[in-house]
């Protein structure tokens, strides 16, 4: 996989998260989970951009080990969304998807 594969993987996926973020329904809880999904959610794209600019091998790899858990976290606020009923799991299949994130190292 190359960078650039995985630089636009990851921006797709943060414009995803906005959109569904879009669609919950207006309600105190579901701002504050959807604020969460979006924090973590774009933040996944903008870590690995950082990754590919690290110092080193090591400076990668740290750098690495914050995307895998921006994307750990995003899937976290997604089930929430599911369990509080916010939103269906069928709606939130291509976001789940970024559990392939998780496990690319």
């Amino acid at each position: 996989m190359e960078k650039k594969d995985l630089k636009e993987r990851t921006k797709k996926f943060a414009l995803k998260v906005i959109k569904v973020v879009e669609m919950l329904p207006r309600g105190r809880i579901a701002d504050i989970l959807g604020r969460q999904l979006i924090r973590s959610g774009t933040s996944v794209g903008a870590n690995y951009r950082s990754a590919c600019r690290a110092r080193s091998i090591a400076d990668f790899i740290s750098k690495m080990g914050v995307v895998e858990e921006e994307a750990d976290e995003t899937i976290y606020w997604m089930e929430l969304l599911i369990g509080a009923g916010l939103v269906r799991k069928d709606d939130l299949i291509s976001l789940i998807g970024c559990s392939e994130l998780i496990t690319m190292r």
